[in-house]
């Protein structure tokens, strides 16, 4: 049988191991499928680029797992690769968390199992190459690997920021726990147990304890389709992770944008950026490179009851937009409109009421016949090779009038939204659409594309239309996205600016500026 699974133009694959880490079965919506399978396959690029590497550590948990190591007598790092120097603020976020570690575990001091160093890997050689080419297969765990001394007992703790309401996937559970059975040196063990910890409150959640029979029962039950999924996809999901990989020039998902931000980055490391993260290096370049380490954030500033009302209506439009009728959304709102997974309070249900009804008379599906001709909350991803960024969007929605792309955005306010800057400085995205459009970058005739700003107040609605091809207008914007992006294209160190914002910054607890502050203020 002939493998019908080929990589895109420039990419090799030509080893014969196949390699697949378990973390390629847990949090698809975070991955690009088809790199993942490119890299098990072993596929290189056939032309090999160079990047400068970012000065400061990007990896949040690395940190982490070094202090561990530490702890635990193993190296904490690969012999000539010393690690990066930390961010402050990743600084204190690893303390607390090798503290909550500690705490979550503190009886392995009267436990029998100990830190392993060994590596463990679950290794299947067929008999012969099969369909895919490959003379062996190799699954992998990362976490903390314990194992006790008589080796009975093996145990994986997988340390994650906070532990969420779903567990992960049953296929992510099934590839561990046979690693952890099947991929560990002699004697086997008769027991695994995989662990979720909290590295926020130190909360853990069991997710396997299993027999080794049971484990690998367990596998069989859910393993092979979903490693089948992995290998053998052909999707492509543009997004954050681009930034690091090594298929980025080969890539047919991810168009060039060449210019798009206005600035040159020549020797810089390849990043990402979007428009929420030039407001927040605006406002604190500290806050953003938090943000984007994606350290916890204080619900009571992220979550206040506005944000949380403004996020359930946008939900409930996403969900509405995209059911694939047509239909536009009328003033009849269901009595329980919030969504699964909002809590708001009675006054924050009503207003959210009140604001969905007044979409109804500027509701986009008016103009829409064909449910082909919309996507709701698309993510756009354009290279900017000049500065070698990534651009990231998300619009509320894209919809098509005749051939013509329309850039829609919803806000929603309890008061009169006008006063004080132009539109383009109030919200950077609309400028960053404003380019996107001009540029013929969404494809689509020019004649009738546009972006529209959807405002939705308690006695009634306001639609405004930016035609993206005015000269002023596109001034306007380029100047705006330029200079959002120039000060933290060059940044290396992302020092915090104290000040009023930190009382509202959801990241001001790992900041040690801002703790000085609230002292002498």
């Amino acid at each position: 049988m002939i493998d019908s699974w080929f990589p895109p133009d420039g990419v090799q694959c030509t080893s014969d191991v196949i390699t697949v880490a378990a973390s390629m079965f847990k949090a698809r919506e975070f991955r690009c499928p088809a790199a993942d399978a490119l890299k098990a396959r072993g596929c290189r690029p056939a032309q090999l680029g160079s990047h400068r590497r970012e000065l400061l550590q990007h990896f949040p948990l690395g940190p982490f797992m070094a202090a561990c190591d530490g702890h635990a007598g193993l190296p904490s790092t690969p012999p000539g690769r010393p690690s990066p120097p930390l961010h402050e603020g990743l600084r204190v976020w690893t303390e607390h968390a090798v503290a909550a570690y500690r705490a979550a575990f503190a009886d392995d001091a009267d436990r029998t199992l100990g830190d392993d160093a060994s590596p463990w890997v679950y290794r299947h050689r067929p008999t012969t190459r099969d369909q895919r080419g490959a003379r062996e297969y190799r699954l992998t765990v990362w976490g903390r690997r314990l194992r006790s001394a008589d080796g009975s007992v093996c145990e994986l703790r997988l340390p994650v920021n906070r532990l969420h309401s779903e567990p992960p996937p049953a296929a992510f559970v099934a590839v561990a726990a046979l690693v952890l059975a099947e991929g560990v040196r002699e004697p086997l063990p008769e027991r695994v147990r995989i662990i979720e910890f909290a590295l926020l409150d130190g909360r853990t959640r069991v997710l396997a304890d299993d027999t080794r029979d049971e484990a690998l029962a367990r596998y069989r039950e859910h393993g092979p389709a979903a490693l089948t999924a992995v290998l053998d996809t052909h999707e492509y999901r543009p997004g954050p992770v681009c930034v690091d990989c090594p298929f980025l020039a080969s890539c047919p998902a991810v168009r060039k944008s060449t210019g798009l931000l206005g600035v040159a980055s020549e020797g810089r490391p390849r990043r990402t950026w979007s428009v929420t993260n030039g407001r927040n290096y605006r406002d604190c370049p500290a806050r953003d490179h938090m943000r984007r380490l994606h350290l916890p954030a204080a619900d009571s500033i992220e979550r206040g009851s506005a944000a949380e009302r403004g996020r359930a209506i946008h939900t409930y439009l996403a969900d509405r937009h995209g059911r694939g009728d047509a239909r536009p959304c009328t003033v009849d709102v269901p009595a329980h409109w919030v969504p699964e997974g909002y809590d708001l309070p009675a006054s924050e249900r009503d207003l959210g009421a009140t604001l969905l009804r007044r979409h109804a008379a500027v509701c986009p599906l008016q103009r829409i016949g064909d449910m082909t001709d919309v996507r709701v909350e698309p993510r756009v991803v354009r290279h900017d090779t000049a500065a070698d960024i990534l651009v990231l969007a998300v619009p509320d929605l894209l919809y098509r009038d005749n051939a013509s792309w329309v850039w829609r955005e919803t806000k929603t306010t309890a008061t009169t939204p006008w006063a004080g800057r132009p539109l383009l400085e109030r919200y950077p995205q609309l400028a960053l659409a404003v380019m996107l459009l001009a540029r013929g970058d969404l494809g689509g005739e020019p004649r009738r594309a546009r972006v529209e700003l959807e405002v939705l107040r308690p006695d009634g609605a306001d639609l405004e239309i930016i035609d993206p091809f005015a000269p002023a207008t596109r001034a306007s914007a380029g100047r705006i996205i330029t200079a959002l992006v120039a000060g933290w294209s060059g940044d290396d160190h992302y020092a915090p600016t104290p000040g009023r914002a930190c009382r509202r910054c959801e990241v001001a607890q790992w900041c040690t500026s801002a703790a000085s502050l609230e002292v002498t203020e």
